[in-house]
């Protein structure tokens, strides 16, 4: 459906807004189907798994039906671990309460990260003074202390105007929010609560469009399908300014926003063939669909290394149930294939 969508010139991002009234997003095509797949959780990494989610159902002409809800990261989580899902979206690993959460039902889980993705903060274009922000900068902005308190870019930092500063952010069930809270503000979820949160990027998407004087975050994906009504700001955690690309992801240099994300899948829920062989045509595509959907793949033995994990059935986490900021694709991948 999203493709035929946009064969008619929109963006994965307006399809998606235009469509995000719904609590669970299913592909039109094998809506009768008998074999299904029910995901659920961050908006981040839906994209991604819809473009495989599709590809999946039109290579199974209408076998199996998958549907992908976007309830947040957290949201996600609370479904999966009460064994109401079979995969998870996640950009961010899950949490110790989770882990606790999943034992208690027995679930237990696959993790695969499927790609790094760039927190990209974002500003309007007429914003001529902000290209740069430093992450102490953010953290005075975003900080509980700030609420009440930093409420003009000018109380930021003196150089700045003497106009009312307008935040826009992922909401407390995202992963988004989690890792952006934990790399800016050094504690996961601490965050002064008067900004417009949402789950949906595209609310924020659009309100810092149409606002010169104001500051959001949210994944690159959105960012470069928006970049025409965008800037995205240059990150200087201490080293000079950096802004999110492909190259200053790869080489480590974009931080600390830059972060993998990932599935995880129901060890049981994959003994059903029409999970297995979704997870299985995921990782096989996923080097392509990533890039089609703005999102940076991981190199190959990643994916090889899930799908080895899936059939010996290696459950868990190398994240030990917190969120960690700074992890770079070579580590990842090194702590994955030791689990």
């Amino acid at each position: 459906m999203l493709k035929s969508l946009n064969r008619m010139g929109l963006t994965r991002a307006a399809v998606l807004g235009a469509v995000f009234g719904a609590t669970n997003i299913g592909m039109i095509a094998g809506a009768n189907a008998g074999g299904l797949v029910k995901i659920d959780g961050s908006s981040t990494v839906f994209p991604i798994t819809e473009a495989v989610a599709e590809d999946f159902q039109n290579a199974k002409k209408g076998a199996v039906r998958v549907t992908v809800g976007i309830s947040g990261t957290g949201g996600g989580f609370k479904k999966f671990c009460r064994g109401e899902t079979d995969i998870v979206n996640a950009s961010r690993p899950i949490l110790q309460k989770e882990m606790e959460e999943c034992k208690k039902s027995g679930i237990q889980y696959v993790e695969m990260p499927v790609a790094f993705d760039a927190l990209t903060v974002v500003i309007n274009p007429k914003n001529d003074w902000a290209n740069t922000l430093t992450v102490a900068e953010l953290k005075k902005i975003w900080e509980p202390e700030a609420q009440g308190k930093i409420t003009k870019w000018n109380q930021a930092n003196p150089a700045w105007p003497d106009e009312k500063l307008k935040l826009y952010g992922a909401g407390a069930d995202s992963g988004t929010f989690d890792y952006f809270t934990e790399a800016i503000v050094g504690k996961t979820k601490s965050s002064r609560g008067d900004f417009t949160a949402s789950e949906d990027d595209n609310v924020l998407v659009q309100g810092v469009a149409s606002d010169k004087n104001a500051l959001g975050f949210f994944g690159f994906a959105y960012y470069v399908e928006n970049q025409k009504k965008l800037k995205a700001v240059a990150i200087d955690s201490g080293k000079g300014p950096v802004l999110p690309s492909e190259k200053t992801v790869e080489d480590g240099s974009y931080q600390p926003l830059s972060r993998p994300i990932f599935i995880y899948v129901n060890i049981k829920s994959a003994e059903k063939p029409e999970v297995r062989e979704l997870v299985e045509f995921y990782m096989k595509n996923a080097p392509t669909l990533v890039k089609e959907v703005k999102f940076f793949p991981l190199p190959p033995q990643a994916y090889s290394t899930n799908l080895e994990h899936l059939n010996k059935k290696k459950v868990g986490t190398v994240f030990g149930g917190r969120t960690e900021t700074g992890v770079r694709v070579e580590e990842l991948l090194e702590r994955e294939a030791s689990l």
